[in-house]
């Protein structure tokens, strides 16, 4: 309610008739928020991801919707094997919540997606599988479907002819397969109405682009090898605001080159993780993006453009905002800072070298649509005004009409003021003052005060006046002033209002329009957000650019380092490794425990990755070939709803690798068969590398680390030039073991468990049996119980006997000998003998 004219008749504590004032209080303003808040604002639910798939004569057709951006990714027509391995990649990069496909399904389909639905374990959680009528699959009905969409990012201008030819630029609509997934996940959007549940039926669901994305080119990785070479490492928040809210990173990989000033490049970021490719064009226009910033004279332009990519805000977000009509007040600031960084951004890079791709790309790319975007927000929006009245508010010289009705809203009190006078005259003396006060959707209201004598509802009747309600000790009338008034200025209030939203349709209209390049920005600036972010971690950590060599099959290494290990320990002693054409191919690593052997093998593995998905490499040089795949059994990824034992977990594991490497693939396999009898493991290790080792040229590059040194010793491997044997060098100096953490050929000769025990704090008589032990089963000797302590054993039970003796009471009447010898001596005397 707005009080806009009042006349008292004085004081509270002495009312004195005619004297008058005026009352016009605005709306509370509301403070300017930060950052924090802004992100808050634009902080969305976690993203859901709703999956169609079809599968028919060999090849796979996929479609999604992403609710984090609203967004449709498709993958053109791809050949899958009848066990959807395919398939089965893009679910588990996805994860999907819902995988949406035809009722009438072909056998391998149907048995792939019954054991899909009977994976209770799978982490986060299994899908749900939906099944659609297949008539919602066809061709015809689907590509109407897509024709008839209505997307916020194609003109209304546009003719049907100009609309099908559009989508043809972006949708492969001979992609068959393609094209029947889209149109029966549209389908399914439309009929569960994914975020749009609570909104009116002829509200569609957003959909603010549609995106292509492939598998082709990709290096195989699954998620065991992201967890044991810590790739991604998740952690509790520490913060009990945020127990509940999920997990944050721990010390990983993607921890530490993590360097990203905006969300979206964070994203990006963990999507080059989880899609590392030997694509050698994309890795290099990556690689070559980095270095340009690695040089010391553009250290300042790095950091430009950074703090420039910390303006990129969740873009998609607000577009799918304004395609719903719930557009925030922020929202319209935030992407104004965001579009205005862009045109920083694009100017900036119309300054470097055009030659790198990225570079010419944001500079042509970023276009005058968003100058005219960003003029078009400047212009129009009143961010104080709107921040302090919290909804949309234009400035002055917009709109005449507004401005008009704004003077007179804001000129009200002087002039109700006046008429408080006039009405005050025509009142009974007994009323001590009145006021005019106009509320929205009811208008101009006469105010004035209960007086004592107005204690029924027929005492509120005044000649002249329509009672209308009673609120907080004062009587509202109408008055014939106040309908003139009502006739006069109207619902000043409320048609300000109408016609700024109507404004601020117009305004998201042509936004929306230009949806494209805003998208367009998101992809760049991301992309050119993550680069910098890889630059900024190679400087500051002294890695070094990787070569590629589509000849070499393997990987060649000069002095790598583990890129976490060398952050956590005081020295790090660099080792180098080489796996390439026939010789080596597989390298058998023995050593003493605590040596090094596994950190060897997780360096070996973590900088071809990092290779792999562009990113400057913890060497001195490094080369890196043909590598289709990373397998590795290096520790076993327990959990108790797996219901499996940690032999099985292990057994699974190399089972993945037997089954798909090639002789493209890394293995890394660190101590398989100590899960169990030692013979057996032994010969499980054994017939796994000699299996490998009868593929000839056709092995993959494989390291394994083993405290088996009978596998060396009984040669249960046969010689040759494929298999080489490597140690971690150490010294013994007199009881002590020095570890060099240097790798080099040979064979270890023990591997000094007892070293090890005594480091970990051990008692030395029980590592002085274990030897003792250890060398006669060596020596093929009876293991005899130590003569010492059964002495000593016998001693305490002689002690006992004769304690028990001294204490027997002869005298005693109710002693019983008998009893005495049968239960107390005679099975004391079987112990000392």
């Amino acid at each position: 309610m707005f009080s806009v004219g009042t006349i008292p008749g004085g004081t509270p504590q002495s009312p004195e008739p005619g004297a008058a004032s005026a009352i016009f209080p605005s709306l509370a303003p509301v403070s300017g928020r930060g950052e924090a808040e802004e992100e808050e604002d634009n902080e969305q639910e976690p993203a859901e991801i709703y999956l169609c798939a079809l599968w028919t004569s060999g090849y796979l057709g996929i479609a999604y919707y992403d609710t984090s951006d609203s967004t449709i990714h498709f993958m053109p027509d791809a050949p899958d094997h009848e066990s959807l391995k395919l398939l089965q990649r893009v679910l588990d990069e996805i994860n999907p919540r819902s995988v949406v496909t035809s009722a009438k399904q072909d056998e391998n389909m149907t048995r792939f997606l019954g054991k899909l639905a009977s994976q209770e374990h799978r982490e986060p959680k299994r899908p749900e599988i939906v099944f659609l009528p297949s008539v919602d699959f066809g061709l015809e009905i689907s590509k109407q479907r897509l024709l008839a969409g209505n997307y916020s990012f194609i003109p209304d201008s546009m003719t049907t002819t100009e609309k099908i030819l559009f989508l043809s630029s972006i949708i492969p609509f001979d992609c068959l397969l393609t094209v029947r997934a889209l149109g029966g996940l549209l389908k399914f959007l439309g009929r569960r109405r994914i975020g749009v549940e609570l909104e009116d039926y002829n509200v569609s669901v957003p959909i603010l682009g549609f995106k292509k994305f492939v598998l082709t080119h990709l290096v195989s990785i699954d998620q065991d090898t992201y967890s044991v070479l810590q790739i991604f490492k998740s952690e509790s928040h520490p913060s009990v605001y945020k127990v509940a809210s999920g997990l944050k990173e721990g010390l990983s990989l993607f921890g530490i080159l993590n360097r990203c000033h905006c969300k979206w490049g964070q994203k990006l970021l963990r999507l080059w993780f989880t899609r590392p490719t030997h694509d050698l064009g994309e890795l290099n226009s990556r690689l070559d993006v980095i270095q340009f910033f690695l040089l010391p004279q553009n250290l300042d332009m790095a950091q430009m453009l950074h703090r420039l990519l910390g303006h990129i805000k969740n873009v998609p977000l607000i577009l799918k905002r304004m395609k719903l009509s719930h557009t925030k007040v922020s929202d319209w600031q935030v992407l104004y800072k965001t579009v205005y960084s862009a045109l920083g951004l694009r100017d900036a890079c119309r300054s470097l070298p055009q030659s790198i791709q990225l570079f010419q790309d944001i500079a042509q790319e970023f276009s005058d649509d968003l100058h005219h975007i960003a003029s078009l927000i400047g212009k129009v929006v009143d961010f104080e005004g709107s921040l302090a009245e919290n909804r949309f508010t234009v400035l002055p010289n917009i709109d005449p009409e507004i401005d008009e009705k704004k003077r007179r809203l804001m000129g009200l009190p002087s002039f109700l003021t006046e008429v408080a006078r006039k009405e005050l005259e025509n009142l009974d003396s007994r009323i001590p003052s009145c006021s005019v006060i106009y509320i929205p959707l009811i208008g101009f209201l006469l105010c004035i005060p209960r007086l004592p004598f107005m204690v029924e509802a027929s005492d509120f009747e005044i000649e002249g006046l329509d009672f209308m309600f009673l609120s907080e000790e004062k009587l509202h009338y109408r008055s014939a002033r106040t309908k003139e008034l009502d006739a006069l200025l109207g619902d000043l209030h409320c048609d300000i209002r109408d016609q700024e939203t109507l404004l601020m349709y117009q305004l998201q209209c042509q936004v929306l329009a230009r949806a494209a390049v805003l998208t367009r920005v998101l992809d760049l600036a991301s992309r050119l957000d993550v680069l910098l972010a890889l630059a900024s971690a190679a400087r500051d950590y002294g890695y070094s650019r990787p070569r590629y060599s589509p000849q070499l099959l393997g990987v060649r290494i000069l002095n790598g380092r583990h890129p976490l290990m060398e952050l956590c320990a005081r020295t790090f002693v660099p080792n180098s490794a080489e796996c390439g054409g026939d010789k080596g191919r597989i390298k058998v690593i023995t050593g003493p425990n605590s040596s090094g052997k596994s950190i060897y093998l997780k360096q070996v593995g973590l900088i071809t990755f990092m290779a792999l998905v562009g990113s400057f490499v913890p060497a001195e040089e490094a080369e890196i070939g043909a590598v289709d795949a990373i397998f590795t059994r290096i520790h076993s990824c327990e959990s108790i709803s797996l219901g499996l034992s940690t032999f099985m977990i292990d057994l699974n594991q190399v089972a993945k690798a037997v089954n798909n490497a090639t002789k493209q693939s890394l293995v890394l396999i660190d101590e398989f068969g100590k899960g169990t009898n030692t013979v057996d493991g032994l010969a499980l290790l054994a017939a796994v590398l000699r299996h490998w080792l009868a593929l000839g040229p056709m092995c993959p590059h494989i390291f394994v680390a083993t405290n088996f040194l009978s596998l060396v010793q009984l040669q249960l491997l046969p010689q040759g030039p494929l298999v080489q044997y490597l140690t971690m060098e150490t010294c013994e100096d007199g009881d002590d073991l020095v570890f060099f953490y240097q790798v080099c050929e040979g064979i270890a000769n023990a591997s000094h468990a007892s070293y090890t025990a005594a480091q970990a704090g051990l008692p030395g008589n029980l590592i002085a049996r274990g030897k003792e032990v250890s060398d006669l089963i060596r020596s093929g000797k009876p293991i005899k119980p130590v003569k010492e302590l059964l002495k000593e054993k016998q001693m305490e039970n002689c002690q006992t006997l004769v304690d028990k003796f001294l204490k027997l009471d002869l005298e005693d009447p109710n002693l019983d000998l008998d009893i005495f010898m049968s239960q107390e001596v005679l099975p004391a005397a079987t112990g000392i003998l």
